[in-house]
């Protein structure tokens, strides 16, 4: 929660950067403060503080102070793993795995799972998914594509905006937009979703919480990553959204019961005739 609210901070109002600053000060004292305690020692008014907590995706300031309590319990701190210029290979490994490990235990702490339980709801009962990325992000759509169509469902992904915005157009009730943007503010991505929306799909965003994509989406799952996307390669958001990717996956696999089973141990057979003896 911490990592998330230092990520969000820039975009912030003047008066919600107050609440931000006492939070990060302190965090253990806001988790026993009330919210006129909070707004009082940031200098702000309460439903100041009610627009910070929503900028984070929280419903409100309860909800906002177990987070963070949860949060601060789980242990998982931030890991300065920005790589230098001058750093040897061994320093490279360190901070890179270190990144990645520390940013999928932060997601692990700090996971909606309620929203995840949305997501598994709408991809289980849909009748096509489509899943949208660009960059990065297009890699995490692509990995997902080849994970839920042998789930016997149809499934696509688009990496092309002027494709995805198309195919977006022409979708029916009952299928499903997966929205994957690490910074939630693509404008082609969102312009699609829109696009989704109106002609009455549901949408999954896999993107930063209180972003412009996230407020679009039936669900949003939100990964706890810190990165310079426009300076690096967003190595560890890649590799989170990967794993969020298959707790969908298996989520929805182990709603569709035996018969899927089967069907998976089809596939399984006929790759293995494939390979060399």
């Amino acid at each position: 929660m911490l990592n998330q609210i230092e990520t969000l901070k820039p975009r912030m109002r003047k008066s919600e950067r107050k609440v931000a600053d006492c939070v990060l000060a302190q965090p253990d004292t806001v988790i026993s403060d009330s919210i006129a305690a909070l707004a009082a020692r940031a200098q702000v008014s309460e439903p100041t503080v009610i627009r910070f907590c929503r900028a984070l995706g929280c419903d409100g300031y309860q909800d906002f102070k177990l987070r963070l309590a949860q949060s601060l319990a789980s242990g998982v701190r931030f890991v300065h793993s920005v790589v230098a210029p001058d750093d040897a290979p061994r320093q490279v490994v360190a901070k890179v795995f270190d990144s990645a490990v520390a940013s999928l235990l932060r997601t692990r702490a700090q996971l909606d799972t309620a929203a995840i339980e949305r997501a598994i709801d709408l991809l289980a009962s849909a009748r096509k998914i489509e899943f949208y990325g660009h960059g990065a992000s297009g890699i995490v759509a692509l990995d997902a594509q080849h994970k839920f169509f042998r789930l016997a469902v149809p499934t696509v992904a688009y990496i092309d905006a002027h494709v995805h915005s198309m195919s977006a157009a022409i979708l029916e009730p009952g299928d499903v937009v997966v929205a994957i943007s690490h910074s939630g503010r693509s404008k082609d991505l969102i312009a699609s979703v829109q696009v989704a929306r109106a002609a009455g799909a549901a949408v999954v965003a896999i993107a930063a919480a209180g972003s412009p994509l996230a407020e679009l989406a039936h669900a949003t799952i939100s990964p706890a990553v810190d990165e310079d996307t426009s300076t690096y390669i967003p190595m560890s958001s890649r590799i989170v959204d990967l794993v969020i990717v298959d707790v969908l996956a298996i989520g929805v696999a182990l709603r569709r019961g035996p018969d899927l089973v089967r069907r998976l141990e089809k596939t399984k057979t006929t790759l293995m005739e494939k390979h060399l003896s």
